[in-house]
């Protein structure tokens, strides 16, 4: 399915050839996706599989020649989504301008790339009420900064303003920003009081924990807040926003609605079943979470 030259064009076509599906990434046990698309599948009644593959950029080319014409698509974590992109035959322009396919639909011999976190992310501010906030700042510089401005761009904020602790940690999204048409003000973390007033909504892309000490200054903005971690809800920032008694926008939502639009491309159908993925995500967040506070045993005795 590998051809020498990518080029921009028309989004994936819904619905993948083959009935098997994967996400790829390293590491990728702790992903949701398959809990989400099998979710999903079972409730729409289809005979779909989706699973987790582990696959790192060096391994990606190989891996993706292999699939057979049983394969519908992938799923793609950080950092292949970049890696994928020389290998389809087609591009949307909006994985070019992001800088990533994070969906490929393999169907009649060839392979279509798309993106579909910046639908998440959008979904997920209109479901909110933030259909037009006005203006934004974005913590972080990396991949997920790089969907952040693409979907601060679909709800109107051209002109948001990127916080880093360094400016090289902003070079991807200051060269996603050039791809968007989008004008981004690069600036440090030890402004981000100033930078805080009377903006209309923060949107973290950091990692779990590395929000905490900011979620005082966070809350005090009054600013809506999208945080994009999912595993350990609520985080202190979504908890000390939320007792400010500003709107809360958690990771899960956006994950669970780009997943939402990748069943849709992967199999063509769009009455994709939101209420019974989120029930099943949780629960299996709760059973990850119970397992990480259980007592280590050995020989019968506790470590």
């Amino acid at each position: 399915m590998r051809t020498d030259q990518t080029s921009a064009g028309r989004p994936a076509p819904g619905g993948g050839g083959g009935t098997r599906a994967a996400v790829l990434g390293s590491p990728i046990g702790h992903s949701l996706a398959p809990t989400l698309h099998r979710a999903a599948y079972a409730a729409m009644g289809l005979d779909r599989s989706y699973e987790a593959i582990e696959c790192d950029e060096p391994t990606l080319p190989a891996l993706f020649d292999s699939l057979g014409d049983d394969w519908a698509g992938l799923c793609l974590a950080v950092p292949l989504k970049r890696a994928v992109l020389p290998l389809v035959d087609e591009v949307s322009d909006l994985a070019l301008d992001v800088g990533g396919a994070d969906t490929v639909v393999f169907r009649h011999g060839r392979s279509f790339g798309d993106h579909t976190g910046v639908h998440g992310i959008t979904t997920a501010f209109h479901q909110a009420g933030l259909r037009a906030p006005g203006s934004a700042v974005v913590l972080g510089g990396g991949a997920a900064a790089c969907s952040a401005l693409a979907a601060l761009r679909e709800v109107g904020v051209r002109e948001p303003v990127v916080v880093v602790r360094e400016r090289d940690h902003a070079r991807e999204a200051e060269a996603a920003a050039g791809r968007l048409g989008v004008s981004v003000e690069l600036r440090h973390f030890g402004e981000l009081d100033r930078l805080l007033r009377g903006v209309a909504v923060v949107v973290s892309t950091l990692p779990a924990g590395a929000a905490d000490t900011l979620a005082p200054a966070v809350a005090h903005s009054g600013a809506a807040v999208l945080d994009a971690v999912y595993s350990a809800w609520p985080t202190r920032l979504a908890k000390a926003a939320g007792f400010a008694g500003s709107t809360v926008v958690d990771g899960l939502s956006v994950l669970l609605h780009q997943t939402v639009r990748q069943i849709e491309l992967l199999t063509g159908l769009t009455d994709v079943p939101v209420a019974e993925m989120r029930r099943a995500a949780r629960d299996e967040l709760v059973r990850r979470a119970a397992r990480e506070t259980e007592p280590a045993v050995s020989g019968g005795k506790l470590l």
